[in-house]
């Protein structure tokens, strides 16, 4: 183990292989692997965040700087966990602290999260196993190792109907809340664009395909080309984007009443009352900007031409079909919501224990890789299990005047197509799904820097 906090100057020496006056990335790496410190990848953002005069590397005065005052970061948060004042943290700590940032987690992954950090064995940890554990470690508070394994609304797959994310009372307080929900709108509307094309035919076969009238993928993009250009693939998109910064603003607020309306004063929000939140926020939100719905899919399908803008498509609904129709394929919609938000959250919730019961030795942390796994996987469940109602929710949305309903509609598709006529168009959904999420991950980390969320 590395020197106690008297020594930092023996820690620099033991670290400068090439006695230059600097640690640089590569020999931080290489003394962190020869000490056994599992945080080897976390080397290159020491330096960088320590880095004062920018030359690449921290001599002893920057590397001491950046030590105390992570040393400091640690103490708070060591201190906060333990809830007791007893200068030891406990499993028991572990899961009350991180049900408080709203994570339910058993005493045996408690213990596997400590068993990780305690070195003497005895099931408890003091301020220097925490100390060691941390110190070389850039995340400097629980918050963000728990907001490795929160369920973040951040992976835009273009479905809006994820349960929205949970702040904790800091940063409620602190505004951190609107920043993450500002960097979460900006990368879900790049993410958007970038996968538009994929999402009109998507729309276009859900619509029109047909045993008698196969649309293949290729087939649609080249026809839509050939109707109205390259920028045609883009058709619908503006109102899909403009749509996100509503559809968050309302879900978020709603959330956090339906939270306090389902949990008695003074008890913790169960998982079941924050799934039940979440799908009556979704609702919400979903009821309120319904009508750009509607409109989104007209777009989408409408011929060049056809309508001028959004403003002009929301005039020509009303003069010819009336209001009634900025909610056709309203019920499927909501019906949707419920098989969605559930399956995504209980595979999410699987996965992540799966992970954390047979790999987590080291670390909490499992890497972006495997949480970007998590989400795509458990979305990809949610959508599969809710595609039909949403196949039929975009038929009764693109209805003019002749009007259907769901059930009608459904037996009619069953009738001529059989079963897996209401999964027309699934292949483009899940073409969308990986390269959506990764867009919008890198482009929200991105935004948490630019608006100074994360350090």
């Amino acid at each position: 183990a590395f020197p106690q906090r008297c020594s930092y100057q023996d820690l620099f020496d033991k670290l400068d292989t090439n006695k230059d006056g600097k640690v640089d990335i590569a020999e931080l790496r290489a003394g962190l692997t020869a000490m056994g410190i599992s945080f080897r990848k976390g080397a290159a953002q020491i330096v960088s965040s320590g880095d004062k005069n920018k030359d690449g590397g921290l001599d002893f005065n920057e590397f001491s700087k950046y030590l105390k005052e992570h040393e400091k970061k640690l103490r708070l948060t060591f201190k906060s966990l333990d809830k007791n004042n007893d200068g030891c943290i406990d499993a028991s700590e572990i899961q009350q602290s991180l049900e408080e940032l709203g994570m339910e987690i058993t005493q045996e992954e408690a213990q596997t999260i400590l068993q990780s950090m305690d070195i003497d064995g005895s099931m408890m940890v003091d301020w220097n196993e925490w100390r060691q554990h941390f110190l070389f470690n850039p995340a400097h508070n629980l918050n963000e190792i728990i907001r490795y394994w929160k369920h973040t609304s951040v992976l835009d797959i273009g479905e809006s109907i994820a349960i929205p994310d949970e702040f904790t009372e800091e940063e409620k307080t602190s505004g951190g809340w609107w920043k993450q929900l500002a960097a979460g709108a900006m990368a879900g509307a790049v993410s958007r664009t970038g996968t538009a094309p994929l999402d009109r035919v998507k729309v276009f076969m859900q619509v029109h395909s047909s045993k008698t009238n196969r649309i293949t993928l290729l087939g649609g993009l080249k026809q839509m080309i050939k109707e109205g250009g390259v920028t045609s693939l883009w058709r619908g998109n503006g109102i899909n984007v403009i749509k996100i910064a509503p559809e968050t603003a309302i879900k978020f607020m709603a959330y956090e009443q339906f939270k306090k309306l389902l949990t008695p004063e003074g008890e913790k929000v169960q998982t079941y009352q924050r799934f039940m939140a979440g799908s009556l926020a979704g609702a919400t939100a979903q009821t309120s900007i319904y009508p750009m719905e509607v409109m989104k899919t007209r777009l989408t399908l409408g011929k060049t031409g056809q309508y001028n803008g959004m403003l002009d498509c929301g005039k020509k609904i009303l003069r010819t079909e009336g209001m009634k129709a900025f909610y056709k394929g309203y019920t499927p919609n909501m019906i949707g919501i419920i098989p969605y938000a559930g399956i995504d959250l209980a595979v999410y919730e699987s996965l992540k224990n799966a992970w954390l019961s047979h790999y987590a030795k080291d670390t909490a942390n499992p890497g972006i890789l495997v949480l970007l796994g998590c989400g795509t996987i458990s979305s990809t469940c949610g959508q599969l299990a809710s595609y039909p109602l949403a196949l039929l929710r975009t038929r009764m949305q693109a209805q003019g005047n002749t009007q259907s309903t769901m059930t009608g509609l459904a037996k009619g598709i069953m009738a001529k197509e059989g079963f897996f006529g209401l999964y027309r168009g699934i292949l483009p959904n899940f073409m969308k799904v990986i390269p959506a999420v990764s867009i919008s991950y890198v482009v929200y980390e991105y935004m948490k820097t630019g608006l100074g969320i994360s350090k």
